[in-house]
């Protein structure tokens, strides 16, 4: 299609979303501009072919750095090109391009494409090619393609292509059926219910109290376990901190800022009578009337809302004052206690609103308010002086002082302790000291980093302390709390085997203590208060039979009471069957069409040039 064209007909309606216009409105998204397209090496424009079709560079260049984005996007971060390379990104590109190409080389084979009209309508209805009428603009499509370092005949003729492939796509993945059999096989298996019976056990159900745990039990135990007893590997820190929490209890609270403070937020101290309110507006007064005589009648607002077809969430204004209303204001503020007020007339038109709750007016005087406006504007002042130190404390460091020596001269905060994961020391609650201590190294000079509050703090890492078992002595109350528990599951393992081979010999669960019974669990259910595995435990067992279970701070004994089968009829049975079925069908066209894409690259022979890539690469470099 030349330049000459004009696309300035009304836009129609898409057809559906094609892979090269996702393609562009990300490279629009992400100001791409010409990154990596150009500059590849004298005379190479692809990496390789798949039969008679090139894998173009630029095309490449620009699925990588997608994929790239998406990949940071999904992180938080942004992500190099070699770190992408170690999921294996740059492979799955390449091989979904050549799954791309071979396909198009496949249309052009068997001779499939699409007129000039068709590509035509796909450009009128893009949205980043219309103007401020809402239809095509030349300009706005000019501009978009030079930003992206496209021609007009490289995009629609890639838009072409785009939609031959779709073509042949659709001609591929329509024709996969799920067979019946899968489907309702899967259905049986998820639809299918399970009842059961369980008993759980507490160290009260236990028939003999536990022994005393004398020192030569509990020592027993300790070096049997030590490895629980042991400290981490740990990283020892000195550390200076200026912290507002701490600066802030030293500076006196001006009684003029805080009355400035106070009235500049006034409306937060003292707040009017207000209204939960929600609006239900009508074309007309006779409607609007007519709706207020069946709320009269005794039919709910939410049908009201309903009939209008709307939520209750577009209808709904939030907590309102009489300045918020306008003229509705009066007859909303009228009523004493919730109900329906209208129809007034509004902005928008007649309106009924429906009062859900009176929010009394409430006033914090300037007493009540002053420690709260204190504390702020300390915190502040703080946060302000610790600023105007950051430039005299950094050229302290960068002059050779050590932590103990700016201590010292800027008042801060000095100490040492073993840093780790989960450390209580107050300061390794700020996550960039956290990230400051894990990446200190011995012998590194003290740098000063910011901390989330406006706080200060620098850190030395003096070595890394290698695990240790903490000593019986110290570590008894610890030892005493793990025996206790280790002894008390033991006992209540053995109870509830006792149990379980009495219940299987005749005996009634419910003997033995409180029994919780559940006539319907789904396979994907959830019981609360149970050890990882208890649904498919109890989905595993046969009907009638009882087992043991045992988790953390968990013992219990399980009876499977019924198997009920998944219903053959009704609507609910229909909708998962249908679900079930749209999900197989999808499973076997993307199968299908991988295959297909796969015999289409062997049989067409798939060439790389490798250098070519390489100079990709080199770009992102």
């Amino acid at each position: 299609m030349s330049k000459d064209h004009e696309y300035d007909t009304a836009p129609r309606k898409k057809k559906g979303a094609t892979v090269i216009v996702w393609i562009l409105m990300a490279m629009l998204i992400l100001s791409l501009g010409g990154f990596g397209v150009t500059n590849f090496g004298t005379g190479i424009t692809s990496i390789g072919s798949v039969g008679d079709r090139e894998i173009d560079v630029n095309r490449y260049s620009r699925t990588l750095q997608q994929e790239l984005a998406a990949l940071g996007a999904q992180t938080g971060q942004n992500v190099t090109l070699e770190q992408a390379r170690q999921f294996g990104l740059d492979r799955q590109v390449l091989q979904s391009l050549i799954a791309t190409v071979a396909v198009e080389n496949e249309a052009d084979r068997i001779g499939i494409s699409v007129g000039d009209a068709r590509v035509a309508e796909e450009l009128r209805g893009m949205q980043a090619f219309r103007g401020l009428d809402g239809t095509f603009d030349r300009e706005a499509y000019r501009f978009v393609l030079e930003r992206n370092n496209l021609s007009e005949a490289e995009f629609e003729q890639g838009l072409r292509d785009d939609l031959a492939r779709s073509l042949l796509q659709g001609a591929v993945v329509g024709g996969f059926p799920a067979p019946h059999v899968l489907t309702d096989t899967l259905y049986a298996y998820v639809a299918e219910r399970r009842g059961y019976s369980l008993l759980r056990l507490t160290e009260a159900d236990l028939t003999d109290p536990l022994p005393e745990a004398s020192d030569e039990l509990l020592k027993a135990h300790y070096d049997a376990n030590v490895a629980v007893f042991t400290r981490p590997e740990a990283r020892r820190i000195t550390y200076a901190a200026l912290l507002p929490e701490t600066l802030a209890t030293t500076m006196a609270p001006d009684e003029a800022a805080l009355r400035a403070a106070y009235d500049q937020r006034r409306a937060e101290f003292v707040q009017p009578e207000r209204r939960l309110v929600e609006r239900l507006v009508y074309p007309t007064a006779e409607e609007a009337a007519a709706a207020k005589a069946r709320v009269d009648a005794g039919e709910g607002f939410e049908a009201l809302v309903a009939a209008r077809g709307l939520k209750l969430d577009d209808v709904d204004l939030g907590d309102v004052s009489r300045e918020d209303l306008g003229a509705a204001a009066e007859a909303v503020f009228a009523l004493t206690e919730p109900g329906i007020a209208g129809p007034v007339d509004t902005d928008l038109g007649p309106a009924l609103f429906r009062v859900n709750a009176i929010l009394s007016a409430q006033e914090t005087t300037f007493e009540e308010a002053r420690e709260q406006l204190a504390a702020e504007l300390q915190q502040d002042a703080a946060r302000r002086a610790i600023a105007d130190q950051r430039e005299a404390i950094d050229d302290a460091l960068a002059g050779g002082a050590t932590i103990e020596d700016i201590g010292r001269e800027f008042a801060m905060t000095v100490a040492t302790f073993d840093y780790v994961p989960g450390s209580e020391e107050p300061v390794a609650g700020y996550p960039a000291f956290r990230e400051a201590a894990e990446a200190a190294a011995e012998g590194d000079y003290p740098e000063l980093f910011e901390l989330d509050d406006g706080g200060l703090a620098t850190l030395r890492l003096d070595a890394i302390v290698p695990p240790a078992p903490i000593p019986f002595e110290e570590a008894r109350d610890r030892v005493a709390e793990h025996w206790t528990a280790s002894e008390t599951a033991k006992a209540l393992a053995g109870r509830a085997a006792a149990i379980r081979a009495e219940v299987e010999a005749g005996a009634s669960l419910g003997a033995y203590g409180i029994v919780s019974v559940t006539t319907e669990l789904a396979r994907q259910g959830f019981v609360e208060d149970t050890p990882p595995g208890f649904v498919d435990t109890v989905f595993g067992m046969a009907e009638g039979e009882v087992r043991v279970i045992e988790g953390p701070g968990f013992t219990g004994v399980v009876r499977l009471d019924a198997i009920t089968p998944a219903p053959a009829e009704g609507d609910e049975a229909e909708a998962l069957k249908a679900a079930i079925a749209a999900q197989a069908e999808q499973a076997l066209a993307q199968d299908g069409y991988a295959l297909f894409t796969t015999a289409l690259s062997d049989g067409a022979g798939i060439t790389l040039n490798d250098a070519a890539i390489n100079a990709v690469h080199a770009q992102f470099q």
